[in-house]
C-alpha cells in the first residue's frame, strides 16, 4: 500500500502526507509536496520551494509560508540546510530553528541531511529526482531527514544518519522507523558508466547482486533502483524490514504532480520533504 496519501484540498498546497505516523504518534507531522497549488510561474509552476533555481525569492517564500500554514505549523519552525549533494549530517538545535526559512544564505550549511531531538522544529529538504529520506525514533523523540541522490546513495547518506541519531541521541536503529519518499524510479532513471562504476561497488559491499538492481539499457548505460538501494543501506544499518515504508509514486513518470529535474531538462522547481514533532506530548 502506498504510504504517502496525498491529500489536497481545493484551495492550497498538494500535500503527500504520511498519515500512518501521524495517527501513531501525536503531534508528528512528515510527508512531500507536489507541483501544485502555488503562485510560481513557468518553469516553476506553481509550489516550487527551491530558492536556487532561478524562481522569484518572494514567490519561493509565499510557497513556503503557505505549506507552514497548511500544516499548522508556525512559518518561524521551517528550518532548512544548503544541500551539496554529500553525506554530512547536521544536528539541529533550538538555535538553529528557522535557519534558511527565506534566504540561502541564513541556511544550515553544506549538509543533505538533518536530525533533531527538538520540538517545534520542522526540518524541511528539497528534491525533484533525488531520494527522500524520513526518520523517527518513538522511543527517543528524534526525527531526521536525508536527501538521496546517487551521489549521497553511494556515500550512504541513509548509514550516515541512522549513525548520527545514535551518536548523538542514544537511538537504537531497531527502534528507528524509516520511510522513503516519491522520487524518480528504476522505470526512468538511466545513468552512464560513471555513475555505475560508483553504484555497482556499493552493491556489491551490500551483498546484493547488481542485476537486481541495475537494468542495462544501451552504450553502457542503465537504469538504477535509487530506492531499493536506500533501503537495503538502511536494512545493513539496523533497521528492521518490517519498520521501512516505501513510496510507489516515480517523479519520471508523474509530472503532472512532481517536479522531475530528468524529465523537464533542469528547468523546473524543487519539492520538500518535512518533519517536524510539535510542542505537545507524543505518545509512548
Amino acid at each position: 500500500m502506498e504510504p504517502f496519501v496525498n491529500e489536497r484540498a481545493a484551495k492550497g498546497p498538494s500535500l503527500f502526507l504520511l498519515p500512518r505516523w501521524s495517527e501513531r504518534q501525536n503531534g508528528l507531522t512528515a510527508g512531500f509536496t507536489g507541483r501544485q497549488g502555488g503562485v510560481s510561474a513557468a518553469p516553476w509552476q506553481s509550489l516550487n520551494c527551491g530558492l536556487h533555481v532561478g524562481d522569484a525569492d518572494i514567490d519561493v517564500v509565499h510557497n513556503r509560508r503557505m505549506l507552514a500554514e497548511a500544516l499548522g505549523w508556525p512559518f518561524e519552525a521551517w528550518t532548512c540546510a544548503e544541500q551539496v549533494h554529500g553525506s554530512r549530517v547536521a544536528i539541529v538545535r533550538r538555535d538553529d530553528r528557522g535557519k534558511g526559512r527565506e534566504s540561502r544564505s541564513t541556511a544550515i550549511g553544506d549538509a543533505d541531511a538533518m536530525a533533531t531531538d527538538e520540538r517545534g522544529v520542522l526540518l524541511t529538504s528539497f528534491y525533484a529526482d533525488c531520494v527522500p529520506l524520513y526518520f523517527f525514533d518513538p522511543a527517543k523523540g528524534v526525527v531526521a531527514l536525508a536527501h538521496a541522490g546517487w551521489k549521497g546513495t553511494v556515500l550512504e547518506i541513509a548509514r550516515e544518519t541512522i549513525e548520527a541519531m545514535t551518536a548523538s541521541f542514544g537511538c537504537d536503529p531497531a527502534d528507528i522507523e524509516a520511510a522513503i519518499g516519491p522520487s524518480i524510479g528504476l522505470c526512468c532513471y538511466e545513468v552512464n558508466e560513471v555513475v555505475l562504476d560508483r553504484v555497482i561497488p556499493l552493491m556489491r559491499s551490500l551483498n546484493l547482486e547488481p542485476d537486481r538492481l541495475v537494468n542495462p539499457t544501451e552504450g553502457g548505460k542503465a537504469r538504477i533502483n535509487l530506492k531499493e538501494l536506500n533501503r537495503q543501506i538502511m536494512i545493513k544499518a539496523g533497521i528492521l524490514p518490517s519498520r521501512i515504508e516505501c513510496s510507489d509514486y516515480c517523479t519520471g513518470c508523474s509530472t503532472d504532480l512532481f517536479f522531475s529535474h530528468r524529465m523537464e531538462g533542469g528547468a523546473t522547481g524543487r519539492m520538500v520533504s518535512w518533519i517536524g514533532m510539535s510542542e505537545g506530548d507524543l505518545k509512548a
